[in-house]
């Protein structure tokens, strides 16, 4: 007999402490996961403020806001553990707020609208990508709880003392999550259970109600938590009770109860006399004799005590657990940023007043269209917002710089593929992995003991297939390797095919160097170890013959021309020349859209750029976002299908100097070109 849900829970919660006892552990050891900073932007718009000469410069004495790409509970580690080689200190019961919207185990399938200059295509999620905002969820419920558990653990683990957690769910897993929250809070430190009105047009059920609300789940660390009270405006509706007046001068009031009454009045609430009357009162002696000196105690014709409260004390209606009113009112398409599950701004707002102060740390690891780092930029907190999908990431870029937040960290799990091949429950050695990944390709491995376990040859031809491992970045070295192998391994090849997981931010101007004839790169698709769970998977994926080995992406453009425009400052222009994408076969789009992309790839490869950026001055470390341009951006030209593809900058002169270009094209693919004058 099939168990139910309900049944599996406990395994559930032993599966997910079990979990977490293993990250913590090795929090504890020296193999840390770090976060990688790929960009420090300074987020400007308009043309004639691109470049700003003045700028707050990293280093370790300064918080700086983070935006981060990857796997939730790898970025929560890294966070945990800190980076002393960037002085990135341990987030470690730092954060005040954490608010999260999770999927919601609904099986949606979010797909990422792409319009490009000859129609609108769509974006399939990957697998890596699908748990930040597709509700695919393979094993069901199960599964997503299983996923939730130790995510939900580590932030509890990053919350101060003070802190508390708003967890944004519905109808579909809101009552499974509370359970696990209860386990891992303590059902003592439950809040409020928040009921949110989140359209006004419920869609119309054939055998029930429609659906018109979401539930946010609000728990704290400790009991002495931040909390400040929020209010709304009166309305003619809130306004009735106040209908009794003195005509002392203080205005109009409305009675409260003090008294117990109907299922409060039990054996357990002591009861006392206060004036001449005994009753199980709501609130001690001691303040009601206070009230009772203000004037504020009202007695009736029947002898029963109330307070009096005056609406001139009332800063607004109090906010209770219930939100339908307008101020949090469903989102408006004005406020829509092309994200299917984005929130309301002034939801975010009410939540980050709640339970924050100025300067508060405020994060949010579902990140999605990047509402909750938006709205804390605004009210003065600090912030940390991540998220797993490419497209989110790239949103929350734009918004950010849409609405010229203050200098912030982009920053990205370090070697990724690393990080779950460590996980692997099927592959423990690299040389293992190899095989499959050789197998995969078509290659044949060579059967000689002495042969190394990452090389492969094509049948019927003279190309060597060399696998790098997923625990390096490929780059330089392994090609400079690799062209040695070609030489010399087994008396020589025509050809060598490097197939990697992870690449060097450089490996675009490595490639531009190298005789293609000779040495091709390839990339191994960054889902298959998570498809490779079994030896099972493994011979479905072979007779499949659907594994796509691309090419990389590549961004190239014309020499910077440099002027000087006196002895201090030069001015740079740098100018796109043409963007190179990888076979269209490898992106997750349906048949029906490929056609369209090979048509932009063919004549128009530069609109396929969504985001670029310079670093004038580039340290080969660090890449600073002193310039940037992004489809939608109409401040610079009337063209919100593309950007502009040259900018001119001024800089204080300097003899020598490394420009920088980052691009992001439409599906968030990233290449970087360095260029020296």
């Amino acid at each position: 007999m099939v168990e139910s849900l309900i049944e599996q829970l406990p395994k559930i919660v032993a599966e997910g402490k079990k979990e977490v006892e293993r990250i913590m552990e090795r929090l504890d050891s020296g193999n840390k996961i770090t976060l990688q900073t790929n960009e420090y932007v300074l987020p400007v718009r308009k043309e004639e403020n691109l470049f700003r000469s003045k700028y707050q410069e990293i280093d370790g004495q300064n918080w700086f806001n983070r935006l981060c790409y990857g796997d939730n509970l790898l970025v929560m580690q890294a966070l945990l553990n800190g980076d002393e080689a960037t002085g990135l200190p341990s987030m470690r019961g730092m954060i005040d707020l954490i608010y999260i919207d999770p999927p919601y185990d609904s099986k949606a399938d979010y797909r990422t609208k792409i319009t490009l200059p000859n129609g609108n295509i769509e974006q399939r999620p990957n697998v890596l990508e699908q748990f930040a905002y597709s509700d695919t969820w393979k094993e069901g419920t199960v599964s997503y709880l299983k996923m939730m558990y130790p995510r939900l653990y580590l932030m509890r683990e990053l919350l101060s003392e003070q802190g508390s957690i708003y967890v944004h769910l519905d109808w579909h897993v809101g009552h499974y999550v509370k359970l696990l929250l209860d386990n891992i809070f303590g059902k003592e430190n439950f809040l409020n259970e928040i009921v949110w009105k989140k359209t006004n047009s419920p869609k119309p059920q054939s055998n029930s109600f429609g659906i018109q609300h979401d539930i946010i789940l609000s728990y704290c660390k400790k009991r002495e938590h931040i909390f400040n009270k929020i209010f709304k405006d009166f309305n003619e509706v809130s306004l009735k009770p106040y209908r009794y007046d003195d005509n002392d001068g203080k205005g109009k009031y409305r009675l409260i109860e003090i008294e117990a009454q109907g299922i409060q009045k039990t054996e357990n609430r002591k009861q006392f006399y206060f004036k001449d009357r005994q009753a199980p009162y709501l609130y001690n002696i001691n303040t009601l004799n206070e009230w009772d000196t203000q004037g504020k105690i009202y007695k009736s014709l029947n002898g029963r005590y109330s307070k009096k409260q005056y609406l001139a004390e009332m800063e607004g209606v109090i906010v209770s657990d219930i939100w339908i009113d307008k101020d949090v009112a469903p989102i408006q398409s004005s406020e829509k940023i092309g994200y299917d599950t984005q929130k309301p701004e002034k939801l975010l707002e009410r939540i980050i007043n709640a339970s924050s102060n100025e300067g508060s740390i405020v994060a949010d690891f579902f990140g999605g269209s990047g509402t909750t780092a938006a709205v804390a930029e605004k009210l003065n907190r600090r912030w940390i917002t991540s998220d797993f999908g490419k497209p989110a990431n790239m949103i929350m870029r734009k918004r950010l710089i849409d609405q010229e937040a203050k200098p912030f960290l982009y920053q990205a799990v370090g070697d990724y593929q690393k990080e779950v091949f460590a996980s692997s429950k099927e592959f423990k050695r690299v040389g293992d992995l190899s095989q499959v990944v050789l197998n995969l390709f078509g290659a044949t491995p060579f059967f000689d003991e002495n042969a190394p376990r990452n090389l492969g040859q094509m049948k019927g031809s003279r190309t060597l297939v060399y696998v790098d491992s997923p625990n390096k970045m490929t780059g330089l070295s392994t090609i400079k390797k690799a062209q040695e192998l070609r030489e010399s391994f087994m008396g020589g090849w025509s050809k060598v095919i490097i197939l990697g997981w992870n690449f060097t931010f450089d490996i675009g101007n490595v490639l531009k160097d190298i005789d293609r004839s000779q040495v091709e790169v390839l990339v191994i698709p960054p889902d298959l170890l998570d498809k490779l769970k079994s030896k099972a998977n493994f011979k479905k994926l072979v007779d499949s013959n659907k594994i796509k080995f691309s090419s990389l992406q590549y961004l190239t453009i014309k020499e910077p021309k440099v002027s000087s425009i006196s002895c201090y400052t030069e001015e740079i222009k740098i100018e796109l020349d043409n963007y190179v994408l990888l076979s269209p076969d490898a992106l997750p789009l349906d048949d029906k859209y490929k056609e369209s992309l090979q048509n932009v790839i063919a004549n128009e490869p530069l609109a396929l750029i969504e985001y670029w950026s310079v670093d004038p001055d580039y340290d080969g470390e660090t890449f600073r976002s002193k310039w940037q341009d992004y489809r939608e951006n109409t401040h610079n030209d009337n063209d919100p299908l593309r950007v502009i593809t040259w900018a001119k900058i001024q800089t204080p002169a300097k003899e020598h100097r490394k420009i920088c270009v980052k691009a992001v094209d439409v599906f968030g693919l990233e290449s970087i070109v360095v260029k020296e004058v």
